[in-house]
């Protein structure tokens, strides 16, 4: 059933992309069977999460087997004199290796060592499809949604202090190699969610199962979720409301004003603006800052270095969501919300929902749907009373999170206590 809905969803989004003239998920996803993928790293890190339910030796197999197919696609394409200028030149061998161990699971495999790979693959192919699925999504907003709300959302984070306008500033003063460092960290934060799922598979190949919730599941149900409030709440972020060509945004003329991130948004009634067909609406609420959150979340229970990687991960997301003038800081608040309430969702369905899980849900949504309102309905009281709203706004976000807190921690298995030791007897002369 899951397996169709899937399918159900994206066969929806390409007949969708196909209305206004471009291929939809699946039809750009066929492309990387043959043509030079978008993200090699990512279909690599399809393959590895594919890989948990393989034993070590054929993990190497599989490895070489992309690796080979990676090596003789560059050798025709510079036979070939085809230059790759868009996407990356490795990355088909995985998606080959993915396709093949579907194939074999269907031919060469029965019971429930054909459904445990059929997983596997499932596994794997979902992630590479939800990265094809939000490109759709992100096209649909930019065609659907001609009018965003950026004055909203600008004039509300006053009451935040407009973290992007001081975060942009500090990343242009760090210079090129931070702001390197950040790009790399916002990219590749799916690379990041398959390293910390991997150590939570690591035993699959051992135990012929998968444990009952794991990274994977939140991740992508957080990208499929998440686009649809972007239809409801159309932004597109300081960058490209308030920046200019120096930015390289492209769309400069239909930018409000020439004031990201040297001067701040004056207070004014705001109402929404016209924007180009083009620039993704994806800021309310900041999906980055939800995966980075629920990778944090499912790395707690890690090794210490795993631990620091998450830390490390969800810090600088949220300077690059900033920094790079992608994001308001109402958006990251929303963000975080909204993974917190959507792990909970997840952990209550998984162990069964009790009167503890189905408040915390319901606390989480309501204090989302508050931050999207008091954005949306309340911007200009917010921006005149800022030490009020402020910290609101900080306690609020801060309220569901302790709460998720504590209740998982009722929700751990209670350890057992050490068995008594029977003291000395005496015996019987």
């Amino acid at each position: 059933m899951a397996g169709a809905a899937a399918l159900g969803f994206l066969i929806a989004l390409e007949i969708a992309a196909r209305r206004y003239g471009l291929p939809g998920p699946i039809t750009n996803q066929a492309k990387e069977v043959i043509f030079a993928p978008k993200s090699g790293p990512l279909l690599y890190a399809s393959m590895a999460l594919m890989m948990v339910v393989l034993t070590w030796r054929q993990r190497f197999v599989a490895a070489a087997v992309a690796i080979g197919v990676d090596v003789v696609f560059a050798l025709v394409r510079w036979a070939a004199g085809a230059r790759v200028t868009d996407g990356h030149s490795f990355g088909n061998g995985a998606l080959w290796v993915i396709l093949g161990c579907a194939v074999l699971a269907l031919t060469r495999r029965t019971g429930r060592e054909r459904v445990l790979l059929l997983k596997g693959v499932g596994l794997g192919l979902l992630l590479v499809a939800g990265r094809k699925t939000g490109d759709a999504w992100l096209l649909i907003t930019s065609k659907t949604r001609p009018a965003v709300l950026d004055q909203y959302v600008a004039t509300a984070d006053h009451a935040l202090g407009d973290p992007s306008w001081l975060a942009g500033r500090i990343v242009r003063a760090a210079g090129p190699v931070g702001a390197h460092v950040l790009d790399w960290v916002y990219v590749q934060l799916a690379v990041a969610a398959v390293v910390v799922a991997l150590y939570q598979l690591r035993n699959v190949a051992v135990d012929r199962r998968f444990p009952r919730h794991h990274l994977v599941r939140t991740f992508l149900v957080i990208g499929l979720v998440g686009p649809g409030i972007y239809m409801i709440y159309p932004v597109v972020g300081p960058v490209f409301a308030y920046g200019t060509g120096a930015f390289g945004t492209g769309g400069e003329q239909w930018a409000v004003a020439d004031l990201w991130p040297d001067t701040l948004p004056p207070l004014v009634t705001p109402h929404p603006v016209m924007y180009d067909g083009i620039t993704p609406r994806n800021c309310m609420p900041s999906l980055h800052t939800a995966w980075a959150t629920a990778i944090f979340i499912h790395s707690r229970k890690a090794p210490r270095i795993l631990r620091y990687a998450g830390t490390f991960w969800l810090v600088a997301t949220l300077g690059a969501t900033l920094g790079f003038g992608y994001h308001y800081g109402i958006d990251l608040l929303a963000g975080a919300v909204f993974a917190v309430t959507i792990e909970a969702a997840l952990r209550s369905f998984d162990r069964g929902w009790d009167r503890a899980g189905i408040q915390l849900v319901a606390h989480g949504a309501a204090v989302f749907a508050a931050l999207l309102s008091a954005a949306r309905f309340l911007p200009v009281p917010m921006a005149q009373h800022p030490w009020v709203f402020g910290p609101l706004l900080i306690l609020a976000t801060a309220s569901v999170v302790h709460g998720y807190v504590r209740t998982a921690r009722r929700w751990e298995p209670k350890a057992a206590a050490p068995a008594q030791q029977p003291g000395p007897q005496l015996e019987p002369a």
